[in-house]
């Protein structure tokens, strides 16, 4: 009785925390499709010179922690004076990592497109944007939707990093309620509790979303 009281009183708390989570995550997650698809274009783009920038991000954002880059984002770029307030910089950090990672699913699923879907639209007399919009990426998109959409439910767990900066979610609303109740464990158990459930949606609508595809692909 007193672990299910200790429940009630902390939830109000933690479900506005989940909340605030689940929007930062859907924001983040249309964040990162908006930076991935571009960056994932230009990776594969006929010129190098185009390349290399959208080289450079990736590495630079697959190859440093994400909680540096909210906290180099937060804390440092104001000493040059661009300023966030925690909610943006919360969702660009996240934006900005899970680009990266979003780029490369689809990078690769591109690169799985056989040549002779391209040589076969150039001789159609098909342009290379005219290829790449109605032929390949239909298809990479296909392939590509179970990385991608594992990236961007990793979202929901990697919300909890931008506690650090005061934005509040789930983490935080948490760690708020444990100051008042000092019962860490249960409280951390039921936080832990949501962000599967969390999970467990997102991967439903992955499925969703591969059923979907598969069906237009036969069709």
């Amino acid at each position: 009785m007193a672990l299910f009281a200790l429940l009630l009183d902390a939830a109000p708390t933690m479900l506005r925390g989940a909340g605030y989570t689940l929007l930062f995550a859907l924001a983040a997650m249309v964040g990162g499709l908006a930076i991935g698809v571009p960056a994932a274009l230009l990776r594969i783009a006929p010129f190098r010179f185009m390349r290399w920038p959208a080289a450079l991000y990736v590495s630079l954002m697959r190859g440093t922690p994400l909680l540096v880059q909210i906290f180099v984002i937060y804390y440092g770029l104001p000493g040059i004076g661009i300023a966030f307030t925690p909610v943006t910089a919360g969702v660009l950090a996240l934006s900005l990592n899970s680009g990266a990672y979003l780029s490369e699913s689809l990078r690769g699923a591109i690169a799985s497109i056989g040549q002779g879907q391209w040589r076969a639209s150039f001789s159609l007399g098909l342009g290379y944007g005219q290829t790449l919009t109605h032929v390949v990426l239909p298809q990479a998109l296909r392939v590509a939707v179970p990385s991608m959409s594992n990236t961007l439910i990793s979202l929901i767990k990697d919300t909890s990093l931008v506690s650090v900066i005061t934005m509040t979610e789930l983490m935080l609303a948490t760690k708020e309620a444990i100051a008042t109740t000092f019962q860490p464990l249960p409280l951390y158990l039921a936080a832990a509790a949501i962000y599967w459930v969390l999970s467990l949606v997102f991967e439903r609508v992955q499925r969703l979303a591969e059923r979907r595809l598969n069906r237009a692909h036969q069709a």
